[in-house]
Order: C-alpha cells, then sequence, then structure tokens
C-alpha cells in the first residue's frame, strides 16, 4: 500500500497573506508540468477546492480534522491523493489557528502533522524588511513537530526590498523557496463569505488560475519545492485509504435491490457540497443525478429523494423563484414523504420565501439577508428521529451565512447544538432534514445509508 505521497503544506502567518494564490499557482505549475496533482483545502472551505480544480484537473477535497475527527485527516488525504504524483494542501487562517478554544485541533499546523507534511510558509512582506526574519523564527521554533521547510516572500515592492529580506533571513536557516511581486491581476473578487465560487464566473476563474499559475513559476523554485514534497516520507501510522464502498458498507441491509434516484441541487446557487456526499450517496446503491435550479424545470426523472446543499441563494433569488415549475414540484415531492436533505442554501430555498421572493414553501419560515454574520464550528446531537440520522446522533458541523430564517427551529428541531452555546435549530418534518449546519458525511456514513435506504422505501 503507497503512503508515501510526495505532499507538501501551503501555510501562512494569517489570512490574507496570500495562500490561496501561492497554493492555487502551485497546483496549476506543478500540473504543467505533467504531474498528477492532488488538491486538499484544510477546513471546511467550498470555495477555494473550486479553484483548486481549475488548477488540476481533479477534485478539490477537504480535510478537516474537527468535522472528521483527526483520525480520518490522512485516510482521505489518500483517497483524494489516489493515482496522483504529488499533492499539495492549502491550509486555513493563520499556521497554528484552529478550533476556538480547542488548542490546535484542526489547524493547518494540526493537519500537516497529520500528514507529516513539510509546511512552505507564504509571509506578506509588504510592510516589513529586517523582522520578516523574527517572525519566520518565530512560526519556526513555536512547535518543533512542525516542519517549516521553507518561506515565499509575497507582495514583495523591489529588487532592494527583496534583497534586504533576503538577507534577513539568512541566518533563520529556512530556505526562501519563491518570491512574488505585487501582482493584481491575479486577485479574484470576493463576497460577504469569501471568495466568488468558480461557478459563478468560470471563465474568469480560468483566466485568474492561469495568472496565478504563471506568477508562482516565475517567482519560485519549483525544482526545490517538488524536492521538497518528495522528502516527505511515507504518513505516520500507516494509515489505510478511506473508500466510498467500504465505508458505506452495511452487513445488516440487503444486498442489490432498486438504485433511488437521488436528485443533487448543483449550479451557481448550489455549489457548497462535499465530494464525499455523492460518493457516499453511490456508493450507499442510489442513482446520483445533478440538476440545476436556476435553469432545470424539472427534477431528474425518477427522482425519489432530493439533496440540496450549500451556496449562494440570496444572489439567485429572483432566478430560483421565477423557476417556479420546479419550486412546486419540489413542493409536491416534499409533501408526499420523499426524503429531503437540506443545509444553509438549501434551508432557505426550501422556506416559503427569501428576502420576500417566493421559494418552495416546504418550511412555514422566512428567510433574508442580515449585516451579522454566523460563523463557527458546532457540536451537534440529533434531536429526533430523520431521514438522515437517529435521535441521538453526535455530530461536528460548521455554520457559515450572512441569513436569518425565522422561526429558527421547527416544532421538530434538526439539532440541538451543544457548544459553543446550547440550541435547537432547523426542521425536521416527514422526510425532511433541513438545517443551517454544514456537516462532512465521512464522520457519519450512516447518515448516507440512512438516506439512501429511506429513498428505496419511500
Amino acid at each position: 500500500m503507497v503512503t508515501s505521497v510526495p505532499r507538501l503544506v501551503v501555510a501562512a502567518p494569517s489570512s490574507g497573506s496570500g495562500k490561496t494564490t501561492v497554493a492555487t499557482g502551485l497546483m496549476a505549475a506543478f500540473a504543467a508540468r505533467g504531474l498528477a496533482v492532488s488538491p486538499h483545502k484544510v477546513g471546511p472551505d467550498y470555495i477555494d477546492p473550486g479553484y483548486h480544480a481549475l488548477a488540476t484537473g481533479r477534485t478539490g477535497r477537504n480535510l478537516d480534522a474537527y468535522l472528521c475527527g483527526p483520525e480520518l485527516v490522512a485516510p482521505l488525504f489518500l483517497h483524494g491523493a489516489r493515482g496522483c504524483d504529488l499533492a499539495v494542501v492549502e491550509g486555513v487562517m493563520g499556521l497554528y489557528d484552529g478550533a476556538a478554544g480547542e488548542g490546535e485541533l484542526a489547524s493547518t499546523a494540526h493537519v500537516a502533522k497529520l500528514l507529516g507534511a513539510p509546511v512552505v510558509l507564504v509571509v506578506d512582506a509588504s510592510s516589513q524588511s529586517r523582522s520578516v526574519a523574527a517572525l519566520v523564527h518565530g512560526f519556526a521554533s513555536w512547535d518543533p513537530e512542525v516542519r517549516i521547510g521553507g518561506v515565499i516572500l509575497n507582495k514583495v515592492g523591489s529588487d532592494r526590498h527583496e534583497a534586504l529580506l533576503r538577507e534577513a533571513l539568512d541566518a533563520s536557516g529556512v530556505p526562501v523557496l519563491g518570491v512574488l511581486r505585487r501582482a493584481p491581476q491575479v486577485d479574484t473578487p470576493s463576497r460577504h463569505l469569501g471568495l466568488v465560487p468558480v461557478a459563478e464566473r468560470h471563465s474568469a476563474a480560468v483566466e485568474a488560475v492561469a495568472a496565478m499559475a504563471a506568477q508562482v513559476a516565475r517567482g519560485c523554485d519549483l525544482d526545490a519545492l517538488e524536492a521538497l514534497a518528495r522528502g516527505a516520507g511515507a504518513l505516520p501510522g500507516d494509515p489505510t485509504p478511506w473508500t466510498p464502498a467500504s465505508a458505506a458498507h452495511d452487513p445488516g441491509l440487503p444486498a442489490g435491490g432498486r438504485a433511488p434516484v437521488v436528485a443533487v441541487a448543483g449550479g451557481p446557487a448550489f455549489s457548497f457540497s462535499y465530494a464525499e456526499h455523492t460518493e457516499l450517496l453511490a456508493a450507499a446503491g442510489a442513482e446520483v443525478v445533478v440538476f440545476d435550479p436556476l435553469h432545470d424545470e424539472r427534477l431528474p426523472e425518477g427522482t425519489a429523494g432530493l439533496v440540496v446543499g450549500g451556496g449562494f441563494p440570496e444572489v439567485y433569488a429572483g432566478e430560483l423563484s421565477a423557476n417556479e415549475p420546479l419550486r412546486k414540484e419540489i413542493a409536491e415531492l416534499a409533501l408526499g414523504g420523499a426524503p429531503v436533505a437540506a443545509e444553509c442554501a438549501g434551508l432557505l430555498y426550501l422556506c416559503r420565501e427569501l428576502d420576500g421572493r417566493p421559494m418552495c414553501g416546504v418550511l412555514d419560515a422566512t428567510a433574508r439577508m442580515t449585516e451579522r454574520l454566523t460563523l463557527g464550528y458546532r457540536d451537534a446531537v440529533a434531536v429526533g428521529d430523520s431521514v438522515l440520522a437517529a435521535a441521538g446522533t453526535r455530530m461536528h458541523g460548521h455554520e457559515f451565512h450572512r441569513t436569518l430564517v425565522e422561526p429558527g427551529a421547527g416544532a421538530a428541531p434538526a439539532w440541538g447544538l451543544l457548544a459553543p452555546a446550547r440550541r435547537v435549530e432547523g426542521f425536521v418534518q416527514q422526510g425532511v432534514h433541513a438545517s443551517y449546519l454544514h456537516t462532512h458525511w465521512a464522520a457519519e456514513p450512516g447518515v448516507a445509508r440512512r438516506f439512501v435506504e429511506r429513498c428505496r422505501t419511500s
């Protein structure tokens, strides 16, 4: 079994230092060399993996030690990296920033240690010279189990500035593996929750990724970075790759049977989904069919269950509302008792209205945009039985939205949130499970098995 995938982690002292530009550029630059590159992102982010997929031609995958547990990080990494020559892992926030109040848990440093991967530190050098050595020394010495294999200096202003930075870092023992000048052409537009997703600006995103690749290839020592990745060695503990088939298998269920059609919402309005979700649904016996609620006026033929994940429905509220035939069909499916799993954007879509525009009307609730950002990891327990989970099932999740649903919970809530504050949230009614909470089904593959079995028998 191969557990020595060449790999490196791209991290930074803080958000905004240029991790996404460097990581995506490295992925694309290595791919341009003919390497099969496996792209990964630390944390719950859905948007960066879309840019990673453009850069590599492979599915971008998340590695989240809070949502999935530390024990699944390496197996999920190996699943994504199967058949690849090299893997690049983009970090989250600052190198040592993890789940609030949980120490190093789910930080980039934590994931780097779980993978036994060298770290490349991207430093925004725009407002410093000699101080860069103190900063790099501090990050390199903070945790001796984290190996800082090199530094890439970003937003360097001039040749003189570069010379001062290199001179300061000569004594640090951490090599400079790249120097990137200020280059606004590689900037990507942002919105209230981060970068604008690839699904909303595909041609412009392709151009942005090409610009990132050119800048990184021009400013970085790709040979040295590849050598650093190849020196990573075997992953700690000789882990076994995760597979959807083994995770979704349940010896207690009868083999065979019809493959129920599970419709999965996609397109620009619903672009937030972990790749493992559809893989688990298929492995559990479903025929997964993706459709676009912005354009498709009918659900896929024979739909027995519906999954509507996250995204930006508030941006497309007018178009979603205008697609009345699909809204009515979804309402009929849900009211008929078919299994429906909706999270965050999906929750909004099932409400009576969103920002005053009619939605599917499955839930007796309204949704609207607000100025307040709700963000953070959540420890949750299923309040009652649903198509996704039996009562008492514990899962970790993540909230990330600027919308408000009123009421916030139905007569039968979806989850009881245990941390950071106790409250109930979401809706369970007939076959519907709708919630703000994003979860990663690889952590609890019984979710996919249960959902598909309900689709088969409903």
